[in-house]
């Protein structure tokens, strides 16, 4: 019977330690792309997005930081559909990839609510060589088994609005927007 006990006991202790250690992911860079709008002049929103994005991020939704995002996008894989704009868009007027190839997200602050649903994360956007504090909220967020590839994923949606000439990325404003939307679908393997 005291055998019995103990092994009961060990058990409870080993589920509540598996579930208070953070659960790590991987980015799956074929389903995540980072996207932006921007004002074109007040004719139009143009809109475009990177095609290459690697990163981890760690979930532990009871601890107080929640967790820790690591992202790293690929400054060159900038995509709009006109190869001449892309072409500009990487030179020194904009994002300059010769010099700054990585944009970078890096937070140690994930925001749960009450229901344990994804709702924000505070951290840090490296751009242009300039790392400014960035809030993302999350207004979808989604952890399950994947029944195509049969993996574990989460996945989310993010959104934040940025000055890009906080970032000394400046030129043509005000007539080009200062202030770009990024919207980011994300989703993550569990490692």
């Amino acid at each position: 019977m005291i055998r019995l006990l103990f092994a009961l006991f060990a058990a409870a202790v080993s589920a509540v330690t598996s579930t208070a250690r953070a659960e790590t992911y991987t980015v799956d860079p074929r389903h995540t792309f980072p996207s932006f709008e921007i004002d074109h002049l007040g004719f139009s929103i143009q809109r475009g997005r990177f095609n290459q994005t690697e990163g981890k991020i760690a979930l532990e939704p009871a601890s107080p930081a929640g967790g820790s995002i690591d992202v790293a996008i690929d400054a060159a894989s900038i995509s709009t559909g006109l190869p001449e704009l892309e072409k500009h868009l990487r030179g020194e007027d904009f994002l300059d990839v010769a010099r700054f190839p990585k944009i970078l997200f890096k937070s140690k602050q994930l925001i749960f609510d009450n229901q344990g649903q994804l709702i924000g994360a505070k951290g840090e956007l490296t751009l242009h060589g300039v790392t400014k504090p960035v809030h993302l909220a999350v207004d979808r967020f989604h952890c399950g088994m994947n029944l195509i590839s049969m993996k574990n994923v989460c996945g989310a949606n993010a959104t934040a609005t940025i000055k890009r000439s906080d970032f000394g990325v400046d030129k043509y404003a005000p007539a080009l927007a200062d202030e770009v939307n990024v919207i980011i679908q994300i989703e993550a393997i569990r490692d």
